[in-house]
């Protein structure tokens, strides 16, 4: 685990001696630049009862809160005592209005295929859904694992249990057959809803197999519904196709939802190995997260938005269904690699549908400058006014190149930062249009969060000056606990008393500009996907020729970070670089493609301290050229 002394080592504080610092462009969306960002920060922390309560009166409630916030230092709840359900706020009150035939969704293929469906279609279809979901017993608070390719019918499946008060949790569908069983045995899933397959590169990628073998024994599952695009036939007594559910009544009630129900479990990678079950809810992550995306990224029933994210990640649940739907806007996204079939299918697609707001990770803008700039060159870019990231840190070098090559060097856009978790649901910290951008800083804490650089005495540490990156007060659209491990959430309250510890270092300015520098933990980052490496040395340990193995993130300029994996074998094996290549293979099958080790190295024997905890610090400083800290501790 990282330290203090770790931050400041090897002159990362110099970052912050780079005094850049790039105005905001007149050019960016009017509400913008007339909004007193710095006022609504003030106001959120003076008077968090009255900034939320007030904003949340835009949203449709069956029944009024009695309380705006419940908090006992550690468990929040808010709008208490309320009740909603959040497609009401999604769906309903757009369809039943003029809006009703404004696009909703603009669903883009690989291939060049394309389906719109408006709101008023959308809501029928999530109704026909979720009536399908009752006919097969699924009621309020069951579990629903949803494995489906980035398409509308994945949408749907989401809004269809939040519709009937079920808790989904999406699992990406690019992780192995493991970790998709992880996810199901944890959540005691009654319902699994899968695609047969998905497009990627031009290439049919076979999702099947893959819940086929998850679901081996599970026998609790009681039905498989399989979304078939090449024509599948059903091949068990307890599947069903998703069409058939898609046959029945078009008209189905919002279940009733109190303001703290359960809306969805994500899992997001933990160090311990266990992927830990992220608990969001109807009402505060409805509030939060739509606050964010017509305040902070300023999107409305004016724009088309792109989040180029997936419903397997938290950025798609927030920013590609549910925010966007409750803020009327018409959110565009496309299943299969934004780079294919060329580099410059993104720009031309912003330039087909003119594309207004656009969320995207700093992996993809690295990628798009590795290419260069003759590509956006090509295309009128001048409707994208806002370009958010984030993901991971944006390094400067890619910001200096998207702000120069799709947003004119400010002639017609801005390219910003910010930064949240699985955990967090929305911004926590972040550059706003109208602030002015430094390369490199993520941002502020944004309206409604309290953060700081603490050190590990909770302390606030001077600018410049590494440290635990806290929150320290809840906010609606903040977890409220982890699934089937309430003490796992609570521990994150506990570590140092007063604060929500991220798991997160950072640094920040004199200005309160932070620079997120990385994980704290043994948890990797790799295009933006956060990964175990508990998950990852389970999986290779799992291979019948390993008998120990460490992961460890390596800097890479495109993704972040790679994976290196170090291996000691069995006495029965015998390293090669053919055994290399088959555990690589094990990785990736067992995991997905995005856990798959760049490089794996036999080795001996680990480094380990004396109470037997593979040192991964020392691993990683050895292969990066660094101070390896305080290594007192490893055997000698």
């Amino acid at each position: 685990m990282s330290t203090v002394k770790d931050l400041n080592h090897d002159g990362i504080s110099n970052l912050l001696a780079i005094d850049e610092e790039y105005a905001s462009p007149k050019s960016v969306a009017p509400n913008c630049l007339q909004q007193d960002f710095a006022g609504e920060c003030k106001r959120s922390l003076q008077a968090p009862e009255d900034f939320w309560g007030d904003y949340a009166l835009h949203f449709q409630w069956t029944k009024p809160w009695t309380k705006v916030l419940e908090w006992d230092g550690v468990h929040h709840q808010w709008f208490v005592g309320a009740k909603t359900n959040i497609t009401i706020n999604a769906l309903d009150r757009h369809a039943n209005s003029d809006r009703r035939n404004r696009a909703a969704f603009i669903w883009l293929g690989e291939d060049g295929s394309e389906r719109i469906i408006t709101y008023g279609q959308l809501h029928r279809q999530v109704c026909r859904f979720a009536n399908g979901l009752k006919s097969l017993n699924v009621r309020k608070g069951d579990r629903v694992v949803i494995y489906m390719p980035l398409t509308i019918e994945g949408a749907i499946a989401m809004l269809a249990c939040a519709r009937i008060g079920a808790i989904h949790s999406v699992v990406y569908a690019g992780l192995g057959h493991t970790a998709l069983r992880d996810r199901i045995v944890d959540a005691q899933a009654k319902i699994v809803i899968a695609g047969d397959v998905g497009f990627r590169r031009g290439k049919t990628v076979a999702l099947k197999p893959i819940v086929d073998e998850a679901l081996d024994t599970l026998d609790f599952v009681e039905k498989v519904v399989v979304f078939s695009r090449r024509a599948a036939e059903v091949g068990s007594a307890r599947e069903i196709d998703f069409a058939e559910l898609l046959k029945f009544p078009a008209t189905c009630p919002a279940e009733e939802m109190d303001a703290e129900d359960p809306l969805f479990l994500l899992y997001t990678s933990g160090s311990t190995g266990k992927p830990k079950g992220v608990l969001h809810v109807h009402g505060g992550y409805m509030v939060g997260t739509t606050y964010h995306l017509e305040n902070f990224f300023d999107v409305g029933e004016q724009d088309i938005f792109w989040c180029t994210s997936d419903i397997g990640w938290v950025v798609g649940h927030s920013y590609i269904v549910y925010a966007p739907l409750c803020a009327g806007a018409t959110t565009l996204f496309r299943e299969g690699a934004i780079d294919f079939p060329n580099p410059g299918t993104a720009w031309e697609i912003v330039e087909r549908y003119g594309v207004t707001k656009m969320f995207t990770a700093p992996t993809a803008l690295r990628m798009f400058m590795r290419y260069g700039e003759q590509y956006p060159a090509k295309y009128d870019l001048t409707s994208l006014k806002v370009i958010a990231c984030a993901g991971e840190p944006l390094n400067p070098e890619a910001w200096r190149w998207a702000q120069t090559h799709l947003a004119g060097d400010g002639k017609w856009g801005y390219v910003v930062d910010n930064w949240w978790q699985t955990e967090l649901g929305g911004p926590a910290i972040g550059t706003h249009p109208s602030m002015a951008m430094r390369p490199g800083k993520a941002g502020v804490a944004v309206p409604g969060c309290e953060a700081d650089v603490v050190n590990e005495e909770g302390k606030s540490c001077a600018p410049g000056v590494g440290g635990r990156l806290v929150l320290k007060r809840p906010f609606p659209y903040m977890l409220r606990t982890v699934w089937r491990d309430p003490a796992r959430y609570e521990r994150d309250w506990e570590q140092i008393p007063g604060c929500y510890v991220t798991g997160d270092v950072a640094l920040k300015d004199k200005d309160g500009y932070i620079t997120v520098l990385g994980r704290a933990d043994d948890v990797l980052n790799v295009a933006g996907h956060r990964i175990g490496t508990a998950e990852i040395e389970s999986a290779l340990v799992s291979h019948p020729a390993v008998a120990e193995a460490a992961a460890i993130g390596i800097p890479d300029p495109l993704k972040g970070e790679t994976i290196k994996v170090f291996v000691q074998t069995r006495a029965d094996h015998v390293p090669s670089e053919a055994l290399s290549a088959t555990l690589i293979e094990h990785v990736r099958r067992e995991l997905g493609p995005i856990a798959t080790p760049s490089a794996l190295e036999f080795v001996a024997s680990l480094p380990k301290t004396r109470s037997g905890k593979i040192l991964r610090r020392f691993l990683k400083a050895k292969e990066t050229g660094k101070d390896a800290g305080d290594v007192s501790t490893m055997e000698g």
